[in-house]
């Protein structure tokens, strides 16, 4: 019933910024500011992702700039919840000095295939802001942001409304008592009429918010009128 979702090959940025093993601190650092970008996939070979440089892989440097970064895990204890393993490695990489050394391995990807909800959940999951996509083989074929999956609410209103009509009205209501209405502003969808069976209201409410740029859903849908009793 209802059209294709929209997949990351749809949103994602395709001319990406990357940096090979042997990329050193400071060349890093120029790069993520001259690409406003928070994260830089390291590839190797014929562009295969082998992991990715983050400014909090980039941060532990200036943390421990006046610290002994070879201070044993007795005297590091636990920082706020922070495990001691973690505080090892960002010991570690504040000693680091080339890309092979700061990356994040193996580097967390997506593929250009996989819906918007799927990359949705997976950077939720590793709380990372933006997720190199690669081919089958792991070459690199873009990025995907945070801001990339919210481009889905920026679809016109009347698009919406169109797509609603045609994959979730037409489909649940075909006969309703009085005509279905669709209205949507803001990506807030509005339904209004009246149908023979409410039952496939709550289907409705989730048939529409699976609608890409549906920002909410309400309902004035009622029901058909009550013989009186004799």
């Amino acid at each position: 019933m209802h059209g294709s979702p929209h997949i990351v090959s749809d949103v994602m940025t395709h001319t990406v910024a990357a940096i090979g093993r042997g990329a050193n601190f400071k060349e890093i650092v120029q790069l993520m500011e001259q690409w406003k970008v928070s994260a830089l996939p390291v590839l190797e070979g014929e562009g295969r992702v082998i992991g990715v440089v983050s400014e909090a892989d980039l941060l532990p440097k200036e943390e421990f700039r006046d610290s002994d970064p070879d201070l044993p895990p007795s005297v590091l204890g636990s920082a706020g919840g922070t495990t001691i393993t973690q505080r090892l490695s960002d010991l570690v990489k504040a000693g680091a000095g080339t890309a092979e050394d700061l990356m994040t391995s193996p580097a967390l990807t997506v593929h250009a295939n996989a819906t918007l909800a799927q990359a949705a959940r997976t950077m939720a999951y590793a709380k990372v802001k933006r997720l190199p996509v690669v081919d089958d083989l792991g070459r690199l074929e873009g990025v995907v942001s945070r801001g990339d999956l919210l481009k889905v609410f920026l679809r016109d209103d009347e698009e919406i409304a169109e797509e609603v009509r045609r994959e979730v009205v037409s489909y649940l209501f075909r006969a309703p008592l009085s005509p279905v209405r669709v209205r949507v502003q803001d990506g807030v969808v509005t339904l209004t009429g009246r149908v023979r069976d409410t039952s496939l209201v709550p289907v409705a409410a989730r048939l529409v918010r699976a609608i890409e740029g549906v920002v909410d859903v309400d309902f004035d849908l009622g029901g058909p009128n009550r013989q009186p009793e004799l």
